[in-house]
């Protein structure tokens, strides 16, 4: 059975991650969350060369969400698909990767280059950058099959978009287009189909060549931030800061910017 994701690490430090499943728009079975929270793992463990992570779809779709053929994640014990725990499913499968995902070392870009649906949506949009394809949009579809946003939409939702346009999205089911989360402020960038790879190696080259150290606080003060006061914001971007300045990348920032050189980071 072929695997259901892609993984490789570049000459440039960059670790592309394709969902593999084209035939079903790359929808995450049990064996798909697993081969993806390994990837993550194994960037976490610190083994690898990577400095940024790109998550992207094969074929058509980024990811229509989750797989519905597949039962493994949250099976029967009675055999009644009635008595299905899907929560216990998300709690037991999902949530460990995606708290990972939102903890990693490292920056992570995800590149839209089709449907995003469901948890697929939410997959997409816990990228720290998001592009999209022109031909993309993002859906979701919970509402169809009678179910609530899961996967950590309702938290990044009403964040980055606000609670109305979170719950219009939720309650409406529309499909959104590219181009219409981009003025919702939803993702980043929209690019051709055709250069939507391209334009977004490009950008993770560059981040992957920047100072890793400091992305990795950049990411965590962020992410704190959205349960912190303004005190205690404060704080933790000075326990950063201290972290960040006895880095090797800030020592060789400094020295090139008194230079007038462009810094060489090593991401130490």
């Amino acid at each position: 059975m072929p695997n259901k994701i892609k993984f490789h690490i570049d000459d440039n430090n960059v670790a592309l991650l394709t969902l593999n499943d084209p035939d079903r728009l790359n929808a995450l079975s049990l064996e798909m969350l697993t081969e993806i929270h390994e990837k993550i793992k194994l960037i976490n463990s610190g083994t690898t060369n990577a400095r940024c992570l790109v998550i992207t779809g094969e074929g058509r779709g980024f990811c229509a969400g989750a797989n519905l053929i597949d039962t493994n994640a949250a099976p029967s014990e009675s055999g009644n698909p009635m008595d299905r725990d899907l929560g216990k499913g998300l709690i037991t499968h999902y949530h460990p990767m995606l708290i990972d995902l939102k903890n990693l070392e490292i920056p992570v870009i995800t590149s839209i280059n089709g449907v995003a649906a469901g948890a697929g949506c939410s997959l997409g949009i816990i990228g720290d950058l998001i592009f999209a394809s022109d031909k993309s949009y993002f859906y979701q579809a919970f509402k169809f099959i009678g179910l609530v946003p899961d996967a950590g939409s309702t938290y990044i939702l009403p964040r980055k978009i606000g609670m109305a346009r979170a719950i219009e999205l939720s309650m409406l089911g529309e499909k959104i287009s590219a181009e219409k989360a981009l003025s919702w402020g939803l993702i980043n960038f929209v690019y051709s189909h055709n250069n939507l790879m391209q334009e977004t190696m490009k950008t993770a080259t560059e981040i992957a060549n920047g100072p890793t150290v400091a992305y990795k606080l950049m990411r965590k003060l962020y992410w704190e931030s959205l349960g912190n006061d303004f005190e205690s914001q404060l704080n933790a971007e000075s326990k950063a800061q201290t972290i960040a300045g006895k880095t090797e990348d800030c020592f060789n920032g400094v020295m090139s910017f008194l230079q007038k050189k462009k810094a060489t980071f090593k991401g130490k």
